[in-house]
């Protein structure tokens, strides 16, 4: 697998992983029925890095990094992951995962914060504490799950 710097003729593959994510609804807190224009530049946003997961040249995964807050809060950065539903379980994300702490240290990050990882995306839960990640904060039935119903997120953090 291959992670570099997303370009603007990624856009397609990308969207094939951004909005088959955002219509299931169950792991983003973003508008499920956002359309591809808005998902593109939400995802591309002017605060964010973007990255591609390629494999044979193919995108199978997309991550951006960005600071977590403004100001007194910029040491410390956030990302947002997505895999294509055919790389799942192939290590796309913890290969995402592993390149953004790398990059968050390169770039002179001194934490990693997850603000809202849905409690029920139990692999990703697991997959970011087998990274370092802990949770160190739980916001109660903060998501509105399609079929769960309100469910819990979690703050999740790891100093670099």
């Amino acid at each position: 697998m291959r992670i570099r710097r997303a370009e603007a003729g990624d856009a397609p593959g990308i969207i094939a992983i951004l909005i088959p994510t955002l219509r299931e609804g169950t792991t983003y807190a973003l508008d499920a029925n956002m359309s591809e224009a808005d998902a593109l530049a939400y995802w591309f946003g002017p605060d964010k890095e973007t990255f591609v997961a390629e494999e044979d040249g193919v995108i199978v995964g997309t991550y951006y990094i960005r600071p977590n807050q403004a100001g007194g809060g910029r040491h410390v950065c956030n990302c947002g992951y997505m895999t294509s539903r055919a790389a799942t379980g192939r290590g796309v994300a913890r290969g995402m995962c592993a390149h953004s702490l790398e990059h968050a240290r390169t770039r002179g990050y001194r934490a990693m914060q997850f603000n809202f990882v849905v409690s029920t995306n139990e692999r990703a839960v697991k997959l970011w504490q087998a990274m370092g990640f802990e949770i160190v904060g739980r916001l109660p039935l903060a998501f509105h799950h399609p079929t769960a119903g309100d469910v819990d997120a979690f703050v999740m953090y790891q100093r670099l």
